[in-house]
């Protein structure tokens, strides 16, 4: 549940962002006091309450601290604020498996560190939200991956068709900090904000290793490079420091001279060309490189609409045909890869260790991911994808069904539809209305 933000808090947002976006050279000098107002604190602690998590590396947990006392707990963090004695702690790293097989590093604050960062937040976005660039769509109010995936498609039904499909190597892990500080010190000039944005830059991290020994290390101090993801404060710097190529590919004319438009989510980007995309991606490229950035040249491509194909935030963009009457048209639809996904989580559900399971229990389950994952593939031309997940779904549940009750073959007589979608209430996907997202432009 998303929680309204307090008038007091809204009202400091509101005059910071104001006083930001009318005064576009205006330097911040005095937000750091701001940082430990009751009332900021508060919403932070409410905001990283909401979103749950881990421990950090000193184990406390959110039962921990209401155990002790929210306001006790907030009253002593208040004090550490103000008499300038709150020091980072380590980071504690772990690794989320990804699609391809290899394993994202994510970074586990201590729930202090997530309130202070939280707060520092809800301080600088308003004032940063001010110089963020419309291309720039994720980590923001009242925009979208949805958004962004909208102006894709329109970009491409208007003749972009050249598109420079990019990809960065670690790009939260290669961001450098001199150049990052650079931009931040553009707005703040807050000696003290400035320090403790430094300080958890360069937050040592703690691994678990295999005998479970625990060990430290501090790559930020060492390489001077990385924000840490998964810290409530990595969205605003990444999107920050993304900023700087958005804002140089404008104003140094490479938009207007290529007809190239640039569209950004987080570290995720394509350039779409009226021209041949050769030449945005040697620009694109060149800036890169100035901006300390390493681009993956196995990954980045330029391909052509209509064409070619191209993936861009799990959507497949590309020449697709109407059901009824073949007629061909430029649109979007569930990515391969994103479909592949669905399946394989949907097959870890289902899998023999899960046996103890009530059918209705793991039915329901199984109903939350596919309602959360049709939410965001709810346009375009979903019904092929939609019938290869329900199929697969139906497969599996039916598999494990016969597992449970020990009945031979494959239970498509024992197990109908009628009963997964009846008795079970198996979500239905083929034939559900949704939101025509990018479906006929």
């Amino acid at each position: 549940m998303s929680l309204p933000t307090p008038a007091e808090v809204w009202e400091l947002q509101d005059a910071l962002h104001a006083k930001a976006k009318a005064e576009p050279g205006y330097r911040f000098y005095a937000l750091y006091d701001k940082l430990y107002r009751e009332d900021v604190l508060a919403r932070a602690w409410v905001q990283c309450r909401d979103n749950g998590g881990a421990c950090g590396v000193d184990g406390q947990s959110f039962a921990e601290i209401k155990s002790y006392g929210e306001e006790r707990w907030l009253r002593e963090l208040t004090q550490e604020l103000r008499t300038k004695t709150y020091r980072p702690q380590a980071v504690r790293r772990v690794y989320m498996p990804k699609p391809d097989g290899k394993r994202r590093p994510l970074g586990i604050p201590t729930l202090k560190d997530r309130v202070v960062q939280t707060a520092a937040t809800l301080i600088l976005g308003p004032i940063f939200e001010a110089d963020l660039q419309p291309e720039q769509y994720a980590y923001r109010n009242n925009r979208n991956a949805h958004q962004a995936i909208n102006r894709v498609h329109r970009l491409l039904t208007q003749g972009h068709w050249g598109v420079v499909d990019a990809d960065l190597s670690g790009y939260f892990d290669s961001i450098p900090h001199r150049e990052l500080m650079q931009c931040v010190a553009r707005r703040v000039c807050d000696k003290a904000m400035l320090r403790l944005i430094k300080q958890w830059l360069e937050m040592p991290v703690e691994e678990t290793d295999e005998r479970g020994g625990k060990r430290r290390s501090n790559p930020g101090r060492k390489t001077h490079r990385g924000t840490r993801q998964g810290a409530p404060i990595s969205p605003l710097l990444s999107n920050l420091y993304m900023r700087r190529f958005v804002l140089g590919w404008k104003t140094l004319g490479w938009q207007d001279r290529l007809k190239a438009e640039i569209v950004n989510y987080a570290d995720d980007f394509v350039i779409l060309c009226r021209t041949p995309a050769e030449r945005a991606r040697e620009v694109m490229e060149e800036m890169m490189e100035r901006l300390k950035l390493t681009v993956n040249e196995r990954k980045t491509r330029t391909c052509r609409i209509p064409r070619d194909t191209f993936d861009f935030l799990g959507y497949t963009f590309g020449q697709c045909y109407r059901a009824r009457t073949g007629q061909r048209y430029i649109g979007t639809r569930p990515s391969r890869k994103s479909v592949q996904s669905l399946c394989r989580q949907i097959s870890e559900m289902t899998g023999r260790n899960r046996l103890e399971l009530a059918p209705v229990e793991l039915t329901a389950q199984i109903n939350r991911t596919l309602k959360g994952w049709t939410n965001y593939f709810r346009g375009g031309a979903v019904s092929h994808a939609y019938r290869a997940v329900e199929n697969h779904t139906r497969f599996r549940l039916r598999q494990w069904l016969c597992a449970k009750h020990q009945y031979p073959g494959r239970g498509t007589g024992r197990f109908p539809n009628e009963y997964l979608q009846g008795k079970l209430g198996l979500m239905r996907l083929r034939g559900m209305s949704f939101n025509p997202l990018c479906a006929n432009a």
